[in-house]
C-alpha cells in the first residue's frame, strides 16, 4: 500500500488496478449515487475501463494530485475516495466556465456505513492543509448540488465558503428533469485566506 497522507483515523493511499471491486461496490449503493445520477449503480465495465483508468492516469499526469483511496485505520476497510485534482478535470465545470486556472478541486465519495463520522471532513481538511502548506496550491474549490446538504456541510467544515450558484444543464444531469434539482453551488478557499486563519 502506497500511502499519500495519514490523519488520526484515516489513510489516504494511491489507488491501484486491484481497486476495481472496491470502486464498483461503492457505486452500487443508491444512496451514495443519488446526487450523482439519481441513484443508478455504475456498471463494472465502466469502472474497469473508464473510471479506474482515469483515476490512475492522474498520478502520471500530475505530481501529488489525484484521487486517493480512503482506508479506515482501525479496521483497514476501504471507505471510498477523496480527490484533489485540477478543477479543469471536472468536465461539467469546464463546460460551464466555472473552473479557473490553477484551481484545485476537492471531492469525495464514501460508503454509507462511514457517513456521520466526520471522515470526509477529516480527509478533506488534511488534503487542503497539505495543498496550501506543502504543494503551494493557490485556491481550492468544490462543487455540489444545492440540495446535497451533507456534502455542503463537509465543504463548510473544511473551511470553504460559498463562491457562486449556477445551474447544471439537463444534458449534464439527465436524471434530474426539474431545473430546481440541477441547481449547483461552488465553494472555494484561497491559500491567502487559509493562512490568515491557520497561522500555526
Amino acid at each position: 500500500m502506497k500511502v499519500f497522507l495519514e490523519t488520526e483515523r484515516l489513510i489516504l493511499r494511491y489507488l491501484t488496478e486491484a481497486d476495481g471491486d472496491n470502486l464498483f461496490q461503492l457505486d452500487q449503493d443508491p444512496q451514495v449515487m443519488y446526487f450523482i445520477n439519481g441513484g443508478q449503480p455504475t456498471d463494472y465495465e465502466i469502472i474497469k475501463n473508464k473510471v479506474l483508468p482515469r483515476f490512475l492516469a492522474y498520478y502520471e499526469k500530475y505530481e501529488n494530485l489525484g484521487t486517493w483511496g480512503v482506508v479506515e485505520k482501525k479496521t483497514q476497510n476501504f471507505l471510498g475516495w477523496i480527490l484533489f485534482r485540477p478543477a479543469c478535470e471536472f468536465i461539467f465545470a469546464s463546460e460551464l466556465n466555472l473552473a479557473e486556472d490553477a484551481e484545485i478541486e476537492l471531492g469525495y465519495r464514501l460508503c454509507q456505513s462511514s457517513w456521520g463520522k466526520g471522515y470526509a471532513t477529516e480527509g478533506s481538511k488534511a488534503l487542503i492543509n497539505k495543498g496550501f502548506r506543502e504543494l503551494n496550491v493557490k485556491k481550492v474549490c468544490a462543487f455540489a448540488l444545492e440540495r446535497n446538504k451533507a456534502s455542503r456541510r463537509v465543504m463548510e467544515k473544511s473551511g470553504l465558503k460559498i463562491d457562486r450558484e449556477f445551474m447544471f444543464t439537463e444534458q449534464q444531469l439527465p436524471y434530474f428533469k426539474e431545473e430546481v434539482d440541477r441547481k449547483g453551488v461552488k465553494y472555494a478557499l484561497t491559500q491567502e485566506d487559509f493562512l490568515k486563519i491557520n497561522k500555526t
